[in-house]
């Protein structure tokens, strides 16, 4: 019995991830305001449901690779920086697990956009050739970024909205909700 329920288990967290991955995808190759993209919003929600957390970076850094193979390659230390960067929101999902509601999950989301806002751009400034390599420069290179962090702390908020709100919706939705037992 708990074999079928380990693997029944498996295969809806895979089932999920799948999903997961083939959403970010489109949403990277299909016209959009430059930042507003559920990567990071599915990898916290990966983080916070899958029922084996430790897959949840898969969603994000496969959904990159994937999508990257199409789209004009960055600096190859600017793109890790990224990797890595866009992971965090899954590592953040696994650790705020236990908190509920929209302030706990819109709080963990805004401080992943800030960080990964924070992080990329300072990859940006150090790699890309684009800015001079002091204090100038850096302040520069996070002044001319700040348009497109409004896109991305918005849709970081939108697509954890979609996500968050679509699960609470299907859970109570006695059609679609799993049923326990």
């Amino acid at each position: 019995m708990q074999s079928t329920e380990n693997r029944s288990a498996l295969l809806a967290d895979l089932a999920l991830i799948a999903f997961l991955i083939a959403l970010d995808v489109t949403a990277r190759l299909l016209p959009h305001a430059w930042g507003f993209m559920p990567v990071a919003a599915s990898a916290l929600f990966a983080g916070r449901m899958l029922r084996n957390p430790v897959l949840a970076p898969v969603v994000p850094l496969a959904a990159m690779a994937l999508s990257g193979l199409a789209l004009s390659g960055d600096d190859w230390r600017v793109s890790l920086i990224t990797y890595v960067a866009i992971t965090l929101p899954a590592f953040a999902g696994m650790a705020t697990r236990q908190w509920r509601g929209v302030p706990g999950t819109a709080g963990t989301m805004l401080g992943c956009s800030v960080a990964f806002f924070a992080l990329s751009n300072f990859a940006v400034w150090l790699f890309s050739g684009m800015y001079s390599l002091d204090l100038a420069g850096l302040t520069r290179c996070y002044v001319l970024a700040l348009p497109f962090f409004q896109h991305t702390v918005a849709g970081d908020l939108f697509w954890t909205a979609v996500l968050f709100g679509g699960a609470w919706m299907v859970q109570r939705t006695p059609l679609l909700a799993r049923r326990n037992g």
